[in-house]
């Protein structure tokens, strides 16, 4: 068994692997063996693969089954001891691998880690989808050290203390394999987006914790291929987010929160309508609509997940409105944020 696999899933995304397959392959041959896991890719991916980096394992899915199910899948077929989760638009640096390895060495409790993301284009700023690990107001809305909902921070090395977070971004995150088959892995049906804060919560539920290693570092272009303001994006963020605080919440808070975000959902839907925007305002609806729909299938889910707590004091989210904090108090960066 191999102690560290790489498993970079892929959908049409040939031109992302043959920027940044070089970095992977210089920085990560000794630390790690790298599979590429294709979602039933219509372009050349499979066979550039084939033909220029041989080396490289290749896992075959026979339709697209998203990031959640695609992962799920693949990592049924990899034997290892630590699995890395990594985009295929993402550049490593030199060691990377290693560190975060020794960190989970020396780390028995936590679960899983991640490294500081960067941005790829603005190489001195903290890079949307992780920045320097993330964390979840009380109504569901993730932030990050770094990004605070669209405005991303530079990085001035303020966050570069190895700090317990909520939850890593997919982007590029290190999860021990017994964790990730013991919490259940991702959320098929979420298809993509919010699988990987859902396991994190998870996990947290579980009594294992989350860290981020910033002296381990990548640098992430993001988008995927559902850039912002996709109206498929915006339905999968607002349906899978609905579903993640059904899923974890605690008795005590669920119906609470549910009740203001159903609030906020409808103010957000109306101000794209306001800007014109009607496919995010639909899409938002539709994302609402589904969920509802589908919570009768969460039940026994939901139970599963609350019996599995090992105590009441884990912290579930920030107790704060990051929306407030944001826009009432201006506060716009992490380190202003009172949350501590």
């Amino acid at each position: 068994m191999n102690k560290v696999a790489i498993v970079i899933l892929n959908w049409n995304g040939v031109n992302m692997m043959s920027r940044f397959l070089p970095s992977v392959m210089e920085c990560s041959h000794r630390d790690a063996v790298v599979y590429v896991a294709d979602n039933a890719s219509t372009d050349n991916s499979v066979e550039f693969l084939k033909r220029e980096y041989p080396e490289i394992r290749i896992i075959i899915h026979d339709k697209n089954y998203g990031f959640a199910e695609g992962y799920n899948r693949a990592l049924r077929q990899v034997e290892a001891e630590y699995y890395v989760l990594l985009n295929s638009d993402v550049e490593v640096t030199d060691g990377w691998v290693k560190k975060l390895t020794e960190f989970m060495d020396s780390h028995p409790d936590v679960a899983v880690c991640q490294p500081k993301l960067l941005s790829e284009a603005n190489r001195n700023a903290f890079e949307y989808a992780g920045a320097c690990g993330g964390f979840i107001d009380r109504y569901g809305y993730p932030f990050c050290r770094g990004r605070i909902l669209d405005n991303v921070e530079n990085d001035e090395k303020q966050y570069d203390n190895v700090a317990e977070i909520h939850w890593a971004t997919g982007a590029c995150m290190m999860i021990r394999a017994t964790d990730y088959w013991k919490a259940g892995g991702f959320d098929a049906r979420f298809f993509a987006h919010h699988e990987e804060i859902d396991l994190c919560w998870r996990l947290r539920i579980m009594g294992r914790k989350i860290y981020c290693v910033p002296n381990s570092y990548v640098f992430h272009v993001g988008g995927g291929t559902l850039p912002m303001g996709n109206p498929m994006k915006t339905f999968l963020n607002f349906r899978n987010n609905l579903t993640m605080l059904y899923k974890n919440l605690p008795d005590k808070e669920l119906n609470s929160v549910m009740r203001v975000r159903l609030f906020l959902d409808y103010v957000a839907a109306f101000q794209t309508l306001i800007k014109g925007n009607v496919n995010d305002f639909k899409a938002i609806i539709k994302g609402r609509k589904e969920f509802k729909n589908w919570i009768h299938l969460y039940r026994e889910e939901r139970k599963k997940i609350q019996d599995s707590r090992l105590n009441s004091d884990v912290k579930e989210t920030c107790d704060i409105s990051i929306i407030w904090q944001y826009y009432a108090k201006r506060r716009k960066r992490y380190s202003d944020l009172k949350i501590h």
